[in-house]
């Protein structure tokens, strides 16, 4: 008995795998017979070729020597120029310099005062006193400007100076 429907199952399948697509597989025979499978050869790769470092006399920018000349030059006194990372922090060394604002300059016993303006509460400075945070000393104070001496550090880790202004900003009252 099992014998008997295997066969059938057999036949039945048989009779599935017809003819039933043949024009189908005759038309694709006829449109791929010139079509031929065609890889482009891979590009010849040059071979790589290490270029010697000859630049004479000069310094090797990756050896120890480089490293050795940044730690000598930064830091401590009598090694050039270096903030004194000792001195108590004032208020205004809190904000980059760019979003103080001038507002107003004091004239007491004849020494100028700033007034200038942080977020929502007002400053007085006065030439000495420390803002921004590239370590800025006010130098001198006008009646519309404030001048700064910051201490900024290259790339090279050594400190140099740059002279920064602030200038007095109109109120809304003034316009």
């Amino acid at each position: 008995m099992r014998r008997a429907i295997v066969i059938a199952m057999g036949f039945a399948l048989a009779a599935c795998g017809g003819d039933q697509h043949q024009d189908l597989k005759e038309e694709l025979r006829t449109l791929t017979k010139d079509m031929r499978g065609r890889v482009d050869p891979l590009p010849v790769v040059k071979p790589y070729e290490p270029v010697p470092y000859q630049a004479g006399e000069l310094q090797d920018p990756f050896g120890p020597a480089k490293i050795e000349l940044v730690t000598k030059t930064t830091g401590g006194p009598g090694r050039g120029l270096s903030p004194d990372l000792n001195r108590p922090k004032e208020p205004l060394e809190a904000y980059p310099l760019e979003s103080l604002k001038m507002v107003g300059v004091l004239q007491r016993s004849k020494q100028t005062f700033a007034l200038v303006r942080a977020d929502v509460n007002l400053y007085r400075v006065r030439a000495g006193n420390y803002m921004g945070q590239n370590f800025g000393l006010i130098t001198g104070i006008t009646e519309n400007q404030i001048q700064l001496r910051e201490l900024i550090q290259d790339p090279g880790g050594d400190w140099t100076e740059r002279a920064s202004t602030m200038q007095l900003q109109e109120t809304e009252a003034g316009k």
